[in-house]
């Protein structure tokens, strides 16, 4: 009896075992792809393809912050990160790691050799000024809720359609295209040439584009919230001070007028009348109340405008800003920029949300990724014993024209540096070209400048020549004739390049716009319609985004330099000529 007992309790507890296992998510490795995936999976819910298709850009989102933070967020990034597709391995394979050129990319799935938005601001050749990614001479800005604008912008200088261009082209008029942002850029470049409404802030206030047009709700959303409603408020910290990594004040940090390097930061501006002022409006777009805002106008326009319900597939990006100004000031291993993004996991959490309760958690599809990295802080890199300091770009010009000097070149033959490109003056350089002793002079005096790691000539970079350096085809990548420079400018590794005066103190922390990884590596996660979930481990770009959205919504992209991510697709999302390849 007793043996049969046992028996018994043996049988029952297996039996138990098998079946709890066979409950677990079942986990595989696929070496083609270096791939794991888990069976749990966001299924097609009864359509052919997404209702909406929401794009988010987190600005300066480097992609170790989700190991490095993770365990502190309890909402909307943990959920993206535990029920999406995480890939662990996205990196721009080009140099030129600044918005406007990250925004475009995931836009259109096309690199800057290819889109023609090589950095934020270039040299203009033709009309001999520095001119905007988004600068349009036939374009007229207008403000929401009366505030005064200037200028005019829009995304005539993009050279390829994007993903919301093809999206309402090959879907019709059903489909809506909303764009949010703190900058022009970002709202902008997500959403193309024919947005409904692309809208950013300026001026303390909402601002589109006469090629956009209006939303009335957005008038009066300008109007009853106000971003100077914001006045007043103070930063605080999110978590318990033993909650953060680092040390309390960032090494090498340079605070926004008003504030210190302490917590906590006040949004009061620096008018003695107690009212807004330029100075509130920077801490304002420092701070995490300016994600917060953005959060509350994008529900409102899924609100207003019933995204997602109507007779086409509808797109909402929103790209948030602040992190970036809070990680040009305060650097990567600041208390600042953690406390954003435990803020941000808020935020975002109470946007899926809305979007559950508004469209349903099986009509939308979500990706998230960042424009670019950030370089760490060279005085805190300093401090591990790395060669890591300031590039000044003033002193290359310097060294160029006083190596010029002696050949009988007319001063001054550099016409304009823009980021890390140096562009000479009308016929410059074909006269440098003819001149190879000239020449060598001028790229020894660069070389010379503490802080360079090479210059490349823009000849050996058109059309993307072969070569086994990952640097050189990363500045290849970048390179666009007509708009990048004559000379492009590699700063060593943990070196940040300024266009400031070694004799000034700098007005930030740090910055980006390199080939190293610490700039090229974001995050890419997608989640919902479609999406199979788990964390993949080969090696993707952010040009892959576009061409992933576009096969979900069942439209081609003219041109694109990115691939569709099949192996985070569900099979019934899977194109056929795809599928079968597999």
């Amino acid at each position: 009896m007793k043996k049969r007992a046992t028996i018994i309790l043996v049988t029952a507890t297996l039996l138990f075992l098998t079946n709890a296992v066979a409950q677990l998510p079942v986990k595989t490795v696929t070496p083609a792809t270096s791939k794991t995936t888990s069976r749990a999976s966001s299924s097609p819910a009864g359509s052919a393809h997404p209702k909406l298709v929401v794009m988010i850009v987190v600005d300066q989102m480097r992609a170790d912050y989700v190991d490095k933070f993770r365990g502190q967020w309890t909402s909307g990034l943990k959920r993206l990160v535990e029920q999406g597709a995480w890939f662990r391995e996205a990196a721009y394979p080009y140099a030129a790691t600044e918005t406007c050129v990250g925004h475009a990319t995931i836009s259109t799935g096309a690199l800057p050799a290819t889109s023609g938005i090589v950095a934020n601001a270039w040299w203009d050749r033709d009309s001999q000024k520095t001119v905007t990614c988004t600068a349009d001479p036939n374009a007229k800005n207008s403000g929401y809720g009366g505030i005064a604008t200037k200028g005019g912008d829009s995304a005539w200088r993009l050279n390829v359609p994007t993903f919301t261009d093809e999206l309402r082209f090959q879907s019709g008029a059903a489909t809506r295209v909303i764009t949010f942002s703190l900058k022009a850029r970002s709202a902008i470049m997500l959403g193309g040439h024919k947005a409904d409404a692309a809208t950013w802030v300026d001026g303390g206030g909402l601002v589109t584009s006469s090629v956009y047009g209006t939303l009335p709700f957005l008038d009066e959303y300008a109007k009853v919230h106000p971003i100077k409603g914001d006045f007043g408020k103070t930063w605080t910290l999110s978590l318990p001070e033993s909650g953060y990594k680092y040390d309390e004040k960032a090494t090498g940090a340079v605070a926004p007028g008003g504030w210190d390097l302490s917590f906590p930061h006040p949004l009061r501006g620096t008018s003695a009348n107690n009212e807004p002022d330029d100075t509130f409006y920077f801490q304002w777009s420092t701070s995490p109340y300016a994600d917060t805002y953005l959060t509350k106008l994008a529900e409102t326009a899924i609100d207003q405008l019933g995204l997602g319900k109507g007779g086409g597939i509808d797109y909402l990006g929103v790209s948030y800003s602040s992190p970036d100004y809070v990680g040009h000031a305060f650097g990567p291993r600041s208390w600042e920029i953690q406390d954003t993004y435990v803020r941000l996991d808020k935020d975002l959490g109470e946007l899926l949300a809305h979007l559950d309760a508004r469209v349903g958690a099986g009509n939308y599809v979500v990706a998230l990724s960042a424009d670019h990295g950030v370089v760490p802080v060279p005085e805190d890199m300093q401090k591990t014993g790395v060669n890591a300091g300031v590039l000044h770009m003033p002193d290359v010009q310097s060294r160029v024209e006083e190596a010029l000097k002696s050949f009988n070149f007319t001063a001054p033959a550099v016409a304009q540096i823009a980021s890390t490109d140096l562009y000479f003056t009308t016929d410059t350089y074909d006269k440098l070209k003819s001149e190879p002793a000239t020449m060598k002079a001028v790229l020894d005096a660069i070389r010379s400048v503490p802080g360079v790691a090479n210059v490349y000539r823009a000849e050996e970079l058109t059309d993307r020549p072969a070569t086994r350096s990952l640097i050189r085809a990363a500045e290849s990548a970048s390179y666009f004739p007509g708009r990048s420079g004559d000379l492009l400018i590699v700063p060593r590794p943990y070196w940040l390049a300024t266009s400031g005066s070694s004799n000034k103190p700098r007005g930030y922390g740090t910055g980006h716009g390199t080939p190293y990884y610490y700039d090229q590596h974001v995050p890419i996660i997608f989640m919902g319609w479609g999406i199979q979930r788990g964390e993949y481990f080969g090696a993707i770009t952010p040009a892959d985004i576009a061409p992933t959205l576009a096969s979900l919504c069942g439209i081609t992209l003219g041109t694109h330099d990115g691939r569709i991510l099949s192996e985070a697709l569900t099979k019934k999302t899977i194109p056929a000529k795809t599928a079968a390849a597999q």
